[in-house]
């Protein structure tokens, strides 16, 4: 038996979309933008990008012209789903369990994202998976099992889920204008003709590796002279940054208000659809910097603690399917390792270099380790002299 479930679980920015359409019984998107603006400071890029997420939801109808947003969905049935009982049932003895005893007994800050996994396994919290249930694991790209091994050696407790890289974003438009090169390399981000244009990550991890990376060294270096190199460079590309941001470049990028910036590549797609929607009159692309980048997995695990492994290890089976790997993919559109579901995609999606790079582009990448607690402190430590020199 196939089970389809719909996800009524909205977050609250959608929230703030949907109340407005709730009461009106439907308006113009320019009405929503407006009343949101007034009411708590929302662009008109981002309400424009909230109100996409509702339609790809299903939660609201968008119909044209005007723009026109008609409610799909009553607050009641939203109120009332059965679905969000369905997924509570379903991973409330193992997600939610896990996160309350790991987030209790082992803190992680949110630059230590990338080394989750390796974290959770250091402090044996993490179930050794049971691959019988998990046959469709088959279909994901061996490169991708083996990448996995830097922080899994023996693959025995997680299996990819989504890949990406860290890049440049560029506007070609005002690259042009400032009769600049297209950038291609980390060095391009101290360039002083971008004085004011520049996005970084704000974000310690991905900071340093971009000044790591351009001096030559490894994106998981310790060695402290290295990474006192790598905070002088940050420090001195400080007067030629607009912003230190994270989720925000994206918008900021759509919205013409920088002209280049750290990015995660699993983004460029939504953006260039946003691009062509809304007929701005530049374009925005996506380069891997010649002297390599961090390329990062996420996975899926279970619990040590989890009291519904096999369902778990179920659970992943189903995601691995080649038909749900591609659903998956065109709703959040960061890259699959699942060799199968790629194989199903347009071919212009397949070759599209931002979002599947190949191994030529990959060279110089690095998967992010866990470097330890000393190691933690000394990154955190220089980060501060950064932000506040």
């Amino acid at each position: 038996m196939e089970v389809i479930v719909m996800d009524f679980s909205i977050c609250d920015s959608e929230l703030n979309i949907m109340n407005i359409v709730w009461e009106e019984g439907g308006t113009r998107a320019v009405v929503i933008a407006h009343r949101l603006r007034e009411e708590i400071g929302w662009s008109l890029n981002t309400t424009y990008t909230v109100i996409k997420k509702c339609v790809q939801k299903g939660y609201l109808e968008r119909i044209e012209p005007g723009y026109y947003c008609k409610p799909l969905i009553s607050k009641d049935e939203m109120q009332k789903s059965e679905t969000r009982l369905l997924i509570r049932r379903l991973f409330n003895n193992n997600a939610m369990d896990f996160a309350n005893s790991f987030f209790e007994n082992v803190p992680l800050s949110d630059e230590e994202k990338s080394t989750f996994i390796q974290k959770m396994k250091e402090n044996d919290l993490l179930a050794e998976l049971n691959f019988d249930n998990i046959p469709n694991v088959k279909n994901i790209d061996p490169q991708y099992m083996e990448m996995s091994k830097q922080f899994d050696p023996e693959n025995k407790y997680s299996v990819p889920y989504t890949w990406g890289t860290v890049g440049i974003l560029y506007n070609t438009k005002l690259i042009e204008e400032k009769g600049l090169p297209v950038p291609t390399k980390w060095s391009d981000l101290w360039n002083p003709a971008y004085k004011g244009e520049i996005l970084m990550q704000d974000s310690v991890r991905d900071a340093f590796m971009v000044a790591l990376k351009k001096d030559g060294f490894s994106a998981n270096s310790t060695d402290e002279t290295e990474l006192q190199q790598a905070k002088q460079d940050l420090i001195d590309q400080k007067p030629l940054i607009q912003a230190y941001v994270i989720d925000q470049v994206r918008d900021k990028m759509i919205g013409g208000e920088a002209a280049i910036g750290v990015i995660y590549s699993g983004e460029i797609m939504y953006i260039q659809d946003e691009v062509a929607a809304q007929n701005l009159p530049f374009s925005l692309e996506y380069v891997i910097p010649e002297e390599g980048t961090n390329v990062w997995l996420d996975s899926w695990v279970v619990p040590k603690n989890a009291k519904n492994k096999e369902n778990a290890e179920k659970w992943i089976n189903f995601l691995c399917r080649p038909d749900v790997a591609v659903k998956n993919f065109e709703y959040i559109t960061y890259a699959t390792p699942n060799k199968a579901a790629k194989e199903m995609l347009d071919e212009e999606i397949q070759n599209n270099k931002a979002v599947f790079p190949d191994a030529k582009q990959l060279k110089n990448c690095e998967v992010y380790r866990y470097l330890g607690d000393e190691a933690d402190e000394l990154y955190n430590s220089l980060w501060k002299e950064v932000k506040s020199d």
